[in-house]
């Protein structure tokens, strides 16, 4: 992390906020045995730690902020200006499946998006007191070090991090069909249970990549900064950067993720429904369409990197394109990333 008299203030802010979470969490986590726990749908747990931690969150955030608009997991827009052009983005507890086992993988995620835009993020893990954190436009940070993403150009030699379904109605058929392919595809394929968390990893290199559908904007609204202040890529599975509210998540080094949308994007709902959409009504789609002729960040980075192309790219091949777009920081390198201590049997 910068030096604190250097950070933005509204940075700032949210990390008191996510260290304050993150105590509760701590302390709860001594006896976690006694924590009360529901079950907003099926396997989608929620604790009395939550709503604490939340509730903590947002009176941080409203303190410092009272004319902010929040956007919570547990209380939704309930807190805040609901019109402001600020809004704070919180999940207080990622991973509660985790939690509520006693399997020490699970994070604070806060962000804050202006006009749209995420401008501030933090990810704190409070197991280890790691804190991921950046500001758009200044890098992104583990601690005191800033992060990088992997240099690994070769999907066949990465580490991806993913989450499984486990809500009704989720396609567990076709995830099967996805995780099939990048099981044969790359090295290893983990499920921590974190996706935020899965996310600042992505971000500091201790892993190559990560994909999940079904995430709500909370579960990857800070990560989605820390990846790319930390010199990587994140969008849908055809690689579209506006992903936020799509439900699908894809993220990597730029080469990786070309590799990885090149994989994903037939599994892609986003893409599937507005290709029939604009096969439905082709007078309606303008010049081909804003996702057509926009090339996305998946499509620019593999003409540039020499990935194989998808259909996609061939049909719109003569399309005019901006590389610039797909460089998300557009920042000069950064030192490499920091690296844990691995056990002699890990893989």
């Amino acid at each position: 992390m910068m030096p604190s008299n250097t950070l933005h203030p509204m940075l700032n802010v949210a990390i008191k906020a996510a260290r304050a979470a993150g105590s509760i969490i701590n302390r709860a986590a001594l006896d976690v045995e006694s924590v009360r726990v529901a079950e907003k749908n099926a396997n989608d747990f929620v604790t009395e730690v939550d709503q604490a931690c939340e509730e903590a969150i947002i009176q941080t955030l409203l303190g410092a902020y009272p004319d902010h608009g929040i956007l919570a997991e547990e209380s939704g827009q309930e807190h805040g200006n609901a019109h402001s052009e600020f809004v704070w983005i919180i999940d207080p507890l990622d991973g509660t499946t985790n939690f509520i086992h006693g399997f020490p993988y699970y994070c604070v995620s806060i962000a804050m998006q202006y006009r749209g835009k995420i401008e501030q993020a933090v990810v704190y893990d409070p197991t280890r007191n790691d804190l991921f954190s950046a500001t758009k436009g200044r890098g992104a940070f583990m601690n005191d070090r800033r992060m990088r993403v992997s240099k690994r150009t070769q999907l066949k030699d990465c580490l991806l991090s993913t989450g499984f379904p486990f809500r009704q109605g989720d396609d567990l058929q076709t995830y099967l069909l996805m995780m099939a392919e990048m099981i044969q595809k790359t090295a290893a394929l983990r499920r921590p249970g974190a996706a935020a968390l899965d996310l600042a990893y992505v971000a500091a290199g201790f892993s190559d990549g990560f994909f999940e559908s079904g995430l709500q904007p909370w579960d990857t609204a800070a990560g989605a900064l820390l990846i790319t202040e930390a010199g990587g890529l994140i969008g849908n599975f055809s690689g579209e950067a506006n992903f936020l509210h799509e439900k699908e998540c894809m993220a990597a080094s730029p080469k990786i993720y070309a590799q990885m949308a090149h994989l994903l994007s037939p599994y892609s709902k986003v893409a599937s429904a507005r290709h029939a959409e604009m096969a439905l009504n082709p007078s309606e789609s303008g010049l081909m369409g804003q996702a057509e002729t926009d090339k996305s960040q998946a499509e620019i980075v593999a003409l540039v990197a020499g990935a194989p192309a998808s259909p996609r790219i061939q049909r719109v091949k003569g399309t005019p394109m901006s590389i610039k777009a797909t460089h998300a920081g557009d920042s000069p390198r950064l030192s490499p990333a920091p690296r844990r201590p691995r056990a002699n049997n890990a893989r």
